[in-house]
């Protein structure tokens, strides 16, 4: 069967008229002979709706209730789609996670799809049917809905274009594609056809919200090409596939940011071993996410300050959870909320020298003063001032030539 995977977000079916649309571009994918499976996400808003009404009720909402809460939204969408293609003359239908079922593992919020049972669906689409699947959901071993963190309708798509074996996952969204960094922020910024899977993932991790990171790595693992298009417009979008398809001479690919770091430094720490560990272990256990880590030893090797970022929402939580850690000892703890994270990517940087001199030495022609720095095999981050972001963008997409990029 030639079977396609059709995701839409949640500004794709965000309003009726917007439903209409999304029903009308599946019909055209029928027409070409594709056999379609839609996964969809809730209304844009619906979800946020759901979170805080669990937040009225309760501080402390018991997670597997919260799962069967905001994983409703889907129901919602996917039935109005299914009531849109059946009132246009098609034979569709919604399934919940469960229906299917679509198998999961791990923690309520946060779990991952292992296994989707195929009988009924492809039993639905040999008679002609068009599933519409639920995004964001599945079922555990309990039989309890279990959703999978923020975003994860993308999540749904890529692992039933691997199970389905579909010969395309089209993910819509309300861009017409992946750029070279946010054009709300640049309007240099150009759009790119075609990016790596290793590319697309750092982007995704450092601030491009076109799709879910853990996403992109699971789409990465089983090798199952995306597309990003529009649901708007109808454009070219970006093709996200294994870096040897990728023809060019663009070292640098893209250019992230992010709008929401906080920097902590602790003065005077006890440097000996397991000391690192020590202050980390509390902020893992409370899922708080550590980003850029930077140490630097005294002369004497006696002390060391340590420097890490954060989500600023989480910094409160952070500073408590420090000030309570009986394992660490230090002289200060110093704060900084007003700073943000500008990282450049390619998998070109690989073989070519001079890229980190090329960042440091554009930044430093503007005065942009760097305070921590990171980096992997296919990006550099550099923390500067928020007040600079703009500018720091500006100033590394034209020293990387991405307003040529093809």
């Amino acid at each position: 069967m030639k079977i396609i995977v059709l995701k839409f977000g949640g500004t794709s079916v965000g309003t009726i008229d917007r439903i209409k649309k999304v029903a009308n571009i599946v019909v055209s994918y029928k027409k070409k002979g594709f056999k379609p499976i839609i996964v969809s996400s809730a209304m844009s808003g619906t979800t946020n709706d759901l979170i805080k009404k669990s937040r009225q009720i309760s501080n402390n909402f018991v997670p597997s209730e919260y799962d069967v809460l905001v994983s409703s939204g889907e129901q919602i969408s996917c039935s109005l789609i299914a009531g849109r293609l059946n009132h246009l003359g098609y034979k569709s239908q919604s399934w919940m996670g469960w229906q299917v079922p679509i198998l999961t593992e791990g923690m309520y919020g946060f779990s991952r799809i292992i296994n989707i049972n195929k009988k009924k669906i492809i039993n639905y689409l040999k008679s002609g049917g068009i599933p519409i699947i639920t995004g964001f959901q599945g079922i555990n071993n309990k039989t309890r809905i279990t959703t999978l963190g923020r975003g994860g309708s993308d999540a749904s798509a890529i692992m039933c274009a691997k199970f389905f074996k579909a010969q395309k996952c089209i993910i819509y969204t309300d861009v017409d594609g992946v750029y070279t960094t946010d054009p709300n922020k640049l309007k240099e910024a150009k759009k790119i056809k075609i990016i790596s899977y290793e590319e697309m993932l750092e982007m995704a991790s450092l601030g491009a919200k076109v799709m879910q990171p853990t996403s992109i790595q699971d789409a990465r693992l089983n090798r199952i090409d995306i597309e990003v298009k529009s649901s708007f417009i109808k454009r070219e979008g970006t093709k996200i596939t294994k870096r040897k398809n990728i023809l060019g001479n663009k070292v640098i690919r893209g250019i992230s940011f992010t709008k929401n770091d906080a920097k902590i430094t602790l003065v005077g720490v006890k440097d000996k071993p397991g000391i690192a560990a020590s202050i980390f272990e509390p902020l893992s256990k409370n899922a708080i996410n550590v980003d850029m880590v930077v140490q630097n030893i005294s002369a004497d090797g006696k002390e060391t300050d340590l420097t890490f970022t954060i989500k600023s929402d989480e910094l409160l939580k952070t500073q408590r959870l420090i000030s309570k850690n009986r394992k660490i000892s230090f002289k200060e703890l110093i704060v900084h909320k007003d700073v943000s994270k500008v990282s450049i990517i390619g998998v070109g940087m690989i073989a070519t020298p001079g890229v980190t001199y090329r960042m440091f030495q554009a930044l430093a022609k503007h005065n942009i003063n760097i305070l921590v720095i990171s980096t992997s095999e296919i990006k550099i981050s550099v923390l500067i001032k928020k007040k600079n972001t703009a500018k720091a963008i500006s100033a590394l997409h034209k020293e990387f030539e991405l307003d040529k990029q093809k």
